[in-house]
């Protein structure tokens, strides 16, 4: 496995000290007995955007200089109500002042305000607009596509999607994966993700964390896309 960036360890030292990333055992939507959870709700301190934004703007960085497969470049961050306003709109201040990188920010709402600008968009308009999604997990998708739906019926496009974690597993078919499903939507490599499950087992290995690696392995060998 590929060695760590310094802004995806800080991010799991940090997400683990607040009780965001926790490593023991529990029940999945699917049913499934995952030993880790992620709640990107905890994620909601000056401390841990901070270091959140930091990541997500690493990763969009990075991203946009890959030479195997690079993210397009872009207009608009896009981050869908809820958790996704805070994380988008401090990302797009971090890829300004550490990153000398301009982008507009837009996101929206769960209902429709009828006075004021009205709509259901706040931000930027998107129309005519390259447009890169903020995601938190991705785990069945849905939300992920809703925003896509939201943001092309607003007339922008959206030529990617950087998500925190990747939980890198396959679907309930056993064969496919939710990132594969979301590309096939926003283009082939084009989903980006800070962390994903193979990272965290590459931590545990440095951590001294036996017992989390062990089920971590196990958890991967049974569910881990190959």
């Amino acid at each position: 496995m590929a060695a760590l960036a310094d802004y995806q360890s800080t991010l799991m030292q940090h997400a683990m000290e607040i009780g965001a990333l926790k490593f023991g055992s529990f029940t999945l939507k699917s049913g499934r007995i995952s030993p880790y959870f992620f709640n990107a709700s905890l994620l909601s301190s000056g401390p841990i955007l901070a270091v959140l934004s930091s990541a997500y703007a690493g990763t969009i960085v990075d991203a946009l200089n890959s030479a195997e497969s690079p993210l397009p470049t872009f207009d608009i961050l896009f981050g869908p109500a809820y958790k996704g306003i805070p994380f988008a709109a401090t990302t797009a201040l971090v890829l300004h002042t550490q990153h000398n990188l301009g982008v507009g920010l837009a996101y929206d709402r769960k209902e429709a305000k009828d006075h004021g600008e009205g709509g259901m968009m706040v931000g930027v308009p998107v129309a005519g607009k390259k447009v890169v999604i903020l995601d938190d997990v991705m785990t069945s998708g849905k939300a992920c596509r809703g925003a896509i739906d939201i943001v092309v019926k607003h007339g922008g496009e959206v030529i990617g999607v950087v998500q925190c974690l990747d939980r890198e597993e396959v679907g309930q078919d056993g064969v496919s994966s939710t990132v594969a499903e979301i590309e096939g939507l926003v283009g082939k490599g084009r989903v980006k993700s800070i962390l994903k499950m193979r990272d965290l087992i590459a931590w545990l290995e440095t951590s001294g964390m036996t017992e989390e690696l062990e089920a971590m392995k196990s958890y991967w060998d049974q569910y881990g896309l190959k």
